[in-house]
């Protein structure tokens, strides 16, 4: 860009002015000047040949928070939330994926206690991840700043007991217990009462539906798909990702690697990461 002026320029200067010109805008080192916003001296070096590639196009080391980041597929934009129709009873609803249309699919973590990889916080926040999380109770207590951090970053906390028993068959009060026990402290620990809720192991029975309603849960979650290891595992025959699918990982050393397989089977299945919260309010 910088020919034509500089031709303007030869063409009414006199010689004199032509060769202190030609001396000065012939180097290499003019055209690093030009490039730099700052009155700094440049460098008589020629520069780099083309075949030389710059650290700024370099691919990033495989393991690490920037090639996940790259390895993360891009979705089609989010539909406009529609949110689905609870039923009017004094139980909640079991649902093993949300019962919607709409071409999405949810991202949900449980437990909390077993391990808090640190570079998943930056990861959810760079690729914009949606996550659930069903905490225990006495993890999200130990934990409080790790799991606000992820709520920092869009995450959502949910309900899933204190002691991560299994339910089904125990009293409704007893049930009533680990759940509004639950509730009461992730409601004292972040702020907001959780609303949805997740049975341990998804073992449940009509005492567990009935005890969810009367501690503030609107619907009772299980699962389409886990995820393990960078594995989906699914557990209906199309073995593909359906829209209001809902798929499980927990909180282990590979959930940078789960998070990521689970990105890729939504995008393969044509779908888009959501929020169980905006389909159930």
């Amino acid at each position: 860009m910088s020919a034509t002026p500089a031709r303007r320029i030869l063409a009414v200067v006199p010689l004199l002015a032509l060769l202190v010109l030609s001396a000065c805008t012939g180097s290499p080192a003019s055209h690093a000047a030009r490039r730099t916003t700052t009155d700094q001296p440049t460098p008589s070096a020629p520069l780099p040949t083309p075949s030389a590639s710059p650290s700024a196009t370099a691919k990033p080391t495989p393991g690490s928070l920037a090639w996940y980041v790259s390895q993360v597929p891009t979705f089609p934009e989010a539909p406009l939330p529609q949110p689905v129709q609870l039923p009017a009873t004094d139980t909640a609803p079991f649902w093993h994926r949300v019962p919607t249309e709409q071409k999405v699919a949810f991202i949900t973590i449980d437990d909390g206690g077993l391990a808090r990889p640190p570079e998943v916080i930056d990861f959810i926040w760079e690729a914009r991840i949606p996550v659930t999380m069903f905490l225990n109770s006495p993890a999200a207590q130990e934990h409080t700043d790790y799991f606000r951090q992820i709520e920092a970053v869009g995450g959502i906390i949910e309900n899933h007991t204190i002691t991560h028993t299994s339910l089904a068959g125990r009293s409704y009060a007893y049930q009533k217990q680990e759940i509004c026990g639950a509730a009461d402290k992730l409601e004292a620990l972040f702020g907001k009462r959780p609303t949805l809720f997740r049975p341990p192991f998804g073992e449940h029975d009509s005492s567990t539906l009935k005890a969810a309603h009367d501690c503030g849960a609107k619907a009772v979650f299980h699962w389409t798909e886990t995820v393990h290891e960078g594995k989906v595992r699914y557990q209906t025959p199309e073995k593909v990702v359906q829209p209001g699918d809902v798929l499980l990982m927990h909180f282990r050393p590979a959930l940078m690697d789960d998070l990521l397989a689970a990105l890729k089977a939504i995008h393969r299945a044509g779908l888009t990461p959501a929020l169980l919260t905006q389909y159930v309010r």
